[in-house]
Formats: structure tokens, C-alpha cells, sequence
């Protein structure tokens, strides 16, 4: 069977980081759909799986020199789609309205937004703007956050108040760590933009 270059080109950018990455964006519809309906249980569990995802698939593309334009502009949006899609529908769920304030998601979803506009107008202009480590951890705090919420609707529901004590402290802890690193990865962000900028 003769493999025609445009479909290596296909096979080559559609590669198996790339599927993982769409799958993640898939997950993600259906991650929401379970926290709008209450099946909180299979929410933890398809969050869990969704971010595992981009772990995996920054691995491979890494240690396989698999990475593509495609997985650069695509891994990213989805880790948008699903981290700020998932604190918006958590806003909606009155449980978590004592732990997850509008104006701390308005911080998650903006600084997104922000840093994402300034990705594009940088490198655009041939300017190094990759992700650096407080934006890494930035993520793994905000995945944490999440997980923590729909862990917490998901044991709640069956358990007495005073079994739920500890879980109310993690998430409180969790979701301003999150908050705070959202902010101070931000403003680094903002920094070293302006320092480009500058140039």
C-alpha cells in the first residue's frame, strides 16, 4: 500500500498527542453536560480522566518529537475549554456557592483570556512567549480546585455535615491556592509581555 504525502502530512499532524488533546475537548462537553444534570460521581471521574489526558499527551509529543502547530494552538484551548468551562458550571451549583465566589472565576476566565491575547499578539511578532513554571503549576492548582469541588458534591451528597469537615477545608484551601497562583502566574505573564514589549 503506497502512503501518499498528504496522507503521512495528515497522519503526521493528527497525530496520537493530538487525538488525546480531542478527546479531552470531547470529554469535556460530556463533563459538563453530567455536573448541568447532578451526576456528580461520573463528573470526578471524567475530570480525572479528561486532565490526565494533558498530561499524556505533553509527554508524548515531548519525548517523541511529536509536537505539531496543531497541538501547539489546540492543547491549550482545551485546557481553557475545560478548566474555565468547569469552574462556570460550578458557579451554578448552589452547594459551592460558600467555596467558589462569581468574582474568583471572573479571575480564572479572564486571566485566560488575557494571557492568551497577548500569546497571539507576541509570537505573531516572532517573540518567545511559552508557558513558564507558574503557569504550570497554575494549572495543576486549578485542576486540583475543580477536582476537589466535584469530589466534594459527589460525597456530600450521602454524608453527615460533621463528616464533611475536612473535605470543606480542602476545598476552601484548594480553590484559593488556585485563585492566588491564577493571579501571581498573571501578573508574571504581564511582566515578562511588558518586557517584550519593550525590547
Amino acid at each position: 500500500m503506497t502512503v501518499t504525502t498528504k496522507n503521512l502530512a495528515r497522519t503526521t499532524t493528527f497525530n496520537l498527542p493530538n487525538q488525546l488533546t480531542t478527546l479531552r475537548l470531547g470529554l469535556s462537553v460530556v463533563l459538563f453536560v453530567l455536573i448541568a444534570v447532578k451526576l456528580y460521581t461520573a463528573s470526578f471521574v471524567i475530570f480525572l480522566v479528561a486532565v490526565s489526558t494533558d498530561w499524556v499527551d505533553g509527554y508524548l509529543a515531548r519525548r517523541y518529537g511529536m509536537v505539531t502547530t496543531l497541538g501547539r494552538i489546540l492543547d491549550p484551548f482545551a485546557d481553557k475549554i475545560i478548566i474555565c468551562g468547569t469552574f462556570i458550571f460550578l458557579l451554578a451549583v448552589p452547594d459551592l456557592q460558600p467555596y467558589l465566589q462569581a468574582w474568583m472565576v471572573v479571575v480564572i476566565v479572564g486571566r485566560e483570556l488575557l494571557i492568551t491575547a497577548l500569546r497571539s499578539f507576541l509570537e505573531q511578532r516572532g517573540r518567545d512567549f511559552s508557558a513558564v513554571m507558574s503557569g504550570k503549576l497554575k494549572m495543576v492548582l486549578q485542576c486540583v480546585a475543580a477536582g476537589v469541588a466535584l469530589f466534594y458534591l459527589a460525597y456530600a451528597a450521602g454524608a453527615a455535615p460533621q463528616d464533611v469537615k475536612w473535605l470543606e477545608w480542602l476545598l476552601t484551601a484548594s480553590v484559593w491556592a488556585a485563585v492566588l497562583m491564577t493571579i501571581y502566574s498573571g501578573v508574571s505573564y504581564v511582566r515578562t509581555a511588558t518586557a517584550l514589549l519593550a525590547e
